[in-house]
């Protein structure tokens, strides 16, 4: 088959109703972009420096600390749980960043929201990030500081969190590793994601795991225990096995996540690039004056493809047949 056909873009983008709904749809993208920016700090400032003066990152640091230096880092479904009673982003990120050359999946707990907890939205959210991580066949990292489930919601939670824990076993089954890094407390269903994961790596005098801490020890048994005896990184370094790596510090255990995905000699599923990739022939900044601020308008999808197609290059499928659905290579 020769070459695909390039597009020829009909849009002038000096016109004027270009300009006005370029206009419109910045303004709606701003409106997104402010959402986007209340992320980070949507468990509050108060919290944050919580977590700062106990000499901790905060999840996005640690993610960036993780991946290679200047490398892209994609988020998914950073706003999670938007129009609903939960918190922006639900207490977790989600994303696919480079760790080592590799293409891996990254998911961390957010200890600034209600202390990593999770609630409803948020395993709706990890279950289509382990979809895309199992369709992908991406390494899996995991970054747990986490209370586990969000109790006063438990009912509506335990089902659909069991499926998260089901799913990082499926994946080991598919020779898809998991790699967790312990960098505080991992209580009840949080103490869970280490246990099932190929790698845990525990920071030493922070990390633990345990289905409930020293209080709760305390009001069932009477018996009076600190966290590291009961499940610190020392202790299931030494005895219990949980643990395959202490690491000194939180920048010691992202070392040793690296290192652990180096060894792993990972390849990428299917075949890779046949050709070098070009730029396409029109701007992907033009993006936003292409599609209608008015959801009532339709636009020529041809003009999106034309801004983010290699070479502005698109083979079509059946182009006379179902004219309103465009298919193609």
């Amino acid at each position: 088959m020769s070459e695909a056909s390039v597009i020829q873009s009909r849009i002038d983008t000096t016109s004027d109703d270009y300009k006005q709904n370029l206009a419109e749809m910045q303004a709606l993208w701003n409106e997104v972009a402010e959402e986007m920016a209340k992320v980070p700090g949507i468990g509050g400032q108060r919290y944050v420096d919580r977590h700062r003066s106990r000499g901790k990152m905060l999840v996005r640091e640690r993610v960036e600390a993780l991946i290679d230096p200047n490398t892209a880092l994609l988020e998914l479904s950073p706003l999670a749980g938007w129009g609903t009673q939960d918190p922006i982003g639900v207490g977790t990120f989600n994303g696919i960043g480079v760790i080592e050359g590799v293409e891996c999946g990254i998911a961390g707990s957010d200890m600034t929201v209600r202390g990593g907890a999770g609630n409803p939205t948020t395993w709706n959210k990890q279950k289509r990030f382990f979809e895309i991580v199992r369709e992908n066949r991406l390494p899996l990292i995991l970054l747990n500081e986490s209370a586990g489930a969000d109790l006063p919601r438990q009912a509506d939670i335990f089902v659909y969190g069991g499926e998260q824990f089901r799913d990082i076993t499926q994946l080991s089954k598919m020779g898809i590793p998991s790699i967790c890094v312990a960098f505080g407390p991992n209580t009840a269903g949080g103490a869970y994601i280490p246990g099932m994961s190929d790698y845990t790596v525990f920071v030493k005098e922070r990390g633990t795991a345990y289905l409930g801490g020293p209080p709760l020890v305390k009001m069932a048994i009477n018996e009076d225990v600190d966290e590291e005896t009961l499940g610190g990184a020392e202790m299931h370094s030494r005895t219990s096995g949980l643990s395959d790596y202490l690491a000194m510090d939180e920048m010691d255990g992202l070392r040793i996540a690296r290192q652990i995905v180096r060894h792993l000699e990972w390849k990428k599923l299917g075949p890779g690039p046949t050709a070098p990739a070009d730029d396409p022939l029109y701007d992907p900044a033009e993006l936003l004056g292409c599609a209608m601020a008015n959801v009532r308008i339709p636009f020529d999808i041809k003009e999106i493809h034309a801004r983010i197609l290699d070479g502005s290059r698109f083979e079509e499928f059946k182009p006379l047949y179902g004219e309103k659905l465009v298919c193609g290579w």
